[in-house]
């Protein structure tokens, strides 16, 4: 692992890792935002799940988590959006699959099974990575995420609650089987078989989860004016299918705010006060 970036930031560090990855067959990068609070302690953390064509800069650089953050104790993980190098398959005219377009998902279709490993990469590599070398609460880290990154943070959340104690998501793709870009990705990544998309669907998947009362209140927060609203995010079968199975849903539409990062700097304070009432519960 190498360090490629150091920062002082609102009284804590910001630090920029890369590392050759086992999983994804190439070296990917990550973001590190360390409170001051971890210079005596360990501390909670949350990892944000970035959208499409973004890497790991994009939030790091723009969403700004970090005042808050550094206020409450919290550490934020960036990790990219897919496997990168040159010898990584792509489509490059497609902005919404291949490169930059990973949809944290396991892909088992060829050429993509080799490399696009991102489900087990986040939950597995990098975590185990970032709990090791920091000094992070293995036990106590929620996800947060955008677009494509609010479908990862979501499903993952529901399909690993031994890991995942928290979640948000800004302008998530809920029901991607019902979505032109899930579609897209879905068919290419996985093939025809229709129980493997249903398995990184969120709305799928909370239809069947266990307990689904007990877990921790999931929060969304979609823009009014976001153009993709309709036809490629569908909050509304989320609010209904969490309805169905009692799962607590703060959902909130904003009216003018569409799906850029200035929509997500505008509500960040409200995400990482969400994580942080979960995270340092006794």
């Amino acid at each position: 692992m190498k360090q490629i970036e150091y920062h002082c930031c609102h009284g804590g560090i910001l630090s920029v890792w890369e590392h050759e990855s086992a999983l994804l067959k190439c070296a990917m990068t990550f973001s590190v935002f360390l409170p001051s609070q971890s210079e005596d302690k360990d501390v909670p953390f949350v990892t944000f799940l970035s959208g499409l064509t973004c890497t790991h800069e994009n939030f790091t650089t723009k969403g700004g988590a970090y005042r808050t953050a550094s206020k409450l104790g919290i550490a934020v993980i960036a990790p990219d959006t897919s496997p990168r190098g040159e010898h990584v398959p792509d489509e490059p005219d497609a902005y919404d699959f291949g490169k930059g377009a990973g949809f944290y998902l396991n892909a088992t279709q060829d050429p993509w099974a080799e490399h696009y490993q991102m489900e087990s990469y986040i939950v597995e590599e990098l975590n185990k990575l970032v709990c090791n070398e920091f000094p992070l609460i293995s036990d106590r880290q929620g996800l947060m995420g955008h677009s494509m990154g609010g479908h990862g943070a979501i499903t993952l959340y529901l399909k690993h609650p031994e890991i995942y104690k928290s979640v948000s998501a800004f302008s998530p793709i809920v029901a991607p089987t019902q979505a032109p870009w899930g579609v897209k990705a879905f068919s290419g990544y996985l093939g025809d078989n229709k129980d493997t998309w249903n398995s990184y669907d969120a709305c799928e998947l909370i239809a069947h989860v266990k307990s689904a009362e007990e877990n921790s209140e999931i929060r969304i927060d979609c823009g009014l004016a976001d153009p993709f609203l309709e036809e490629y995010l569908k909050p509304q079968l989320f609010e209904k299918a969490c309805r169905k199975v009692g799962q607590k849903l703060n959902l909130n539409l904003h009216e003018g705010y569409d799906h850029s990062y200035y929509f997500i700097q505008s509500f960040m304070d409200d995400h990482i006060h969400h994580h942080s009432k979960i995270l340092t519960e006794k």
